[in-house]
């Protein structure tokens, strides 16, 4: 499905908006976007009458003002597509709409349920399924954003992290909207992974390479 985008969008995005993502952390960079392209069409695949080039900027965009300001970067992201003049020419002012608003709608964290299919698209294509990703992305943020912290403050507040976001009553459990076998596989391991503090603190010191412990 990701061969259907125009071809002339593609190559914007690629040349004015991919670069952008060098100013994000490690867990908000390219590979990422790349990653929640991929399983942005995997799930769009299962739809009809989906706008292959919605799919495609809607998760080109959804992260890209991460580096301005992270806990709301996807008003941020939001507004940068919507002050993109040359992303215009691509989209109808409806099609415009459903963009901005599913980059807005796009975070776990959100209350209400994403306003369209492309805003659930996009929810769901950046629930991570990696775990040894979880474990590095969330140690970078925590010495990124908590310098002072020792290292087993960095790993219990990590893992209360994720109890908190993947555990039994997770909020992120409840932003999945398409069946999808890989997340729920990877949900039955790191909730195993979780239980367990000594068993998660050595995966967290191996993943991580940390040295001195």
């Amino acid at each position: 499905m990701d061969r259907q985008v125009n071809l002339e969008l593609k190559e914007y995005i690629a040349k004015h908006i991919f670069p952008e993502y060098t100013k994000n952390d490690s867990g908000h960079q390219l590979s990422h976007i790349e990653y929640v392209i991929r399983r942005s069409f995997q799930f769009a695949s299962s739809l009809n009458d989906i706008n292959p080039n919605i799919v495609y900027t809607v998760a080109a965009y959804h992260d890209i003002g991460h580096h301005v300001d992270p806990k709301h970067h996807e008003i941020v992201s939001s507004k940068i597509f919507r002050n993109d003049t040359t992303i215009q020419a691509f989209f109808t002012d409806a099609e415009r709409r459903l963009i901005s608003e599913a980059i807005e709608d796009h975070r776990s964290l959100q209350d209400c349920p994403p306003r369209s299919i492309y805003g659930k698209i996009i929810t769901s294509a950046d629930v991570m399924i990696d775990i040894d990703d979880m474990l590095r992305r969330t140690y970078a943020y925590r010495l990124r954003n908590y310098p002072d912290s020792n290292i087993e403050e960095i790993i219990a507040d990590s893992r209360n992290h994720l109890i908190e976001k993947y555990g039994e009553s997770g909020y992120a459990r409840n932003k999945m909207y398409f069946d999808d076998p890989e997340f729920d596989n990877a949900l039955t391991n790191l909730q195993n992974l979780i239980k367990d503090s000594e068993v998660f603190r050595k995966r967290y010191i191996e993943v991580n390479h940390i040295l001195s412990c």
